[in-house]
């Protein structure tokens, strides 16, 4: 069974496809050039369109009616995959949040750049993770710091 990160992937993989044949950013640009940001803006746009439309098939699913499996086993099994499924899809619903609020820094100007250290994200990053926020290291200073947090 597909975990909810491998779904999460599975959805941006798709949603890189969509724009296969068309630009894709290079390290030979300027950082951040208005090319890179149409590429990062249509990338996000099209992610949040693929959550939602797959959001909508989970939701229309969940209308057709109750769950009338025969078998207390089938019916066991049923109800645990779309406690799953629901599961996924509020993964997602806060996915959106972060892909909204990439889409934001973009108009603002600030898409690109860490938002502890003001330096460039990296464009290997922001194509992995196009709602990346920190740059690697900055991402590592604050996980080591949640850890401790937690070890108190």
């Amino acid at each position: 069974m597909a975990t909810a990160l491998g779904d999460d992937i599975d959805v941006l993989v798709k949603a890189r496809r969509s724009l296969a044949g068309d630009y894709v950013p290079s390290e030979d640009e300027t950082y951040m050039s208005e090319l890179q940001l149409d590429y990062f803006r249509r990338l996000l746009a099209q992610w949040k369109k693929l959550i939602l439309n797959a959001s909508a098939d989970t939701l229309s699913q969940l209308q057709e009616g109750p769950l009338r499996e025969p078998d207390l086993n089938d019916r066991a099994s049923s109800e645990t995959d779309w406690g799953i499924e629901l599961r996924t899809r509020d993964r997602q619903r806060k996915l959106i949040a972060k892909i909204d609020s990439a889409l934001r820094r973009i108009e603002e100007g600030e898409y690109g750049f860490c938002e502890v250290t003001g330096e460039p994200i990296g464009l290997g990053r922001l194509i992995a993770r196009p709602i990346a926020t920190m740059t690697v290291e900055a991402q590592q200073a604050h996980e080591r710091r949640e850890k401790i947090s937690r070890d108190d």
